[in-house]
């Protein structure tokens, strides 16, 4: 059994600046706080794109000092109000021979894969061969260890428009990937800040609230709407069996 902790869409603006209403880089130091005390015997933390809020290296540099003292090995993604010429500056060795930033971890209980769906300048999620080509060699190398998948666009719809709209295009070249292999046995994915769990052609998968503001469940069609709905993260325990999510609302109850 491993634990890893799942956090996404920070949203860093640049620092001294608010967000909605908000200090996300406040709420980030709660959540890193919270981790730290109550999970410090995590194996991995994931954090599933949207660092930024506009790709400051401003707000990278805030970043890379608030993950100095982190404990766990840290895997960082990119979303789509990341910036990644911006991000190499403040995270230089976080590319693996490579122009997208992509990561493979080995654990004892199998594989944790991170998948790079930036296209600058795009909202929605994008996979180029070249990053479709990588993922095959990769699922290729797990002989027969189970994978479990972060991206930070959703490939599935999760029926809110709004979202929807802007998930990863052209999933069915990704599904056919994962077909190629079957070895996939989760996928996590960022960029809806809410909670939503489901199946997507047989593969379960799971997104989580950001540790910021996150998206209203306008189901009627009515457009994006922000929400003041609590800020989350996830503690995961992964084996190759099965997959147990606790989402943890870090600014309530234990500090």
């Amino acid at each position: 059994m491993i634990k890893l902790i799942h956090i996404t869409d920070p949203h860093l603006p640049y620092p001294g600046t608010l967000l909605h209403g908000l200090d996300p880089h406040g709420n980030l130091d709660a959540c890193l706080r919270h981790v730290d005390r109550h999970h410090d015997d995590a194996d991995l933390i994931v954090v599933s794109g949207d660092l930024s809020e506009q790709g400051d290296v401003a707000a990278y540099r805030a970043l890379a000092e608030r993950l100095a003292d982190v404990r766990a090995p840290v895997r960082l993604m990119l979303g789509n109000h990341d910036d990644r010429a911006n991000f190499r500056t403040i995270f230089p060795d976080a590319f693996d021979k490579g122009r997208f930033l992509q990561s493979v971890t080995s654990t004892a209980e199998g594989l944790v894969v991170t998948l790079d769906t930036l296209e600058q300048g795009c909202v929605e999620g994008h996979l180029c061969l070249e990053r479709l080509a990588w993922l095959d060699a990769r699922l290729s190398e797990a002989d027969g260890q189970p994978v479990f998948l972060f991206l930070h666009h959703p490939p599935f719809d999760i029926h809110i428009p709004s979202l929807d709209s802007s998930r990863l295009t052209a999933s069915e070249d990704l599904l056919a990937v994962l077909r190629r292999h079957g070895n996939v046995r989760y996928i996590f994915a960022g960029h809806v800040h809410r909670q939503v769990s489901g199946l997507w052609h047989g593969i379960p998968f799971s997104t989580l609230p950001g540790t910021s503001h996150q998206s209203a469940a306008t189901f009627d069609g009515g457009g994006f709407a922000i929400s003041f709905e609590p800020p989350a993260y996830s503690v995961i325990f992964l084996n190759r069996t099965s997959v147990t999510i606790h989402p943890i609302h870090f600014l309530e109850g234990l500090n």
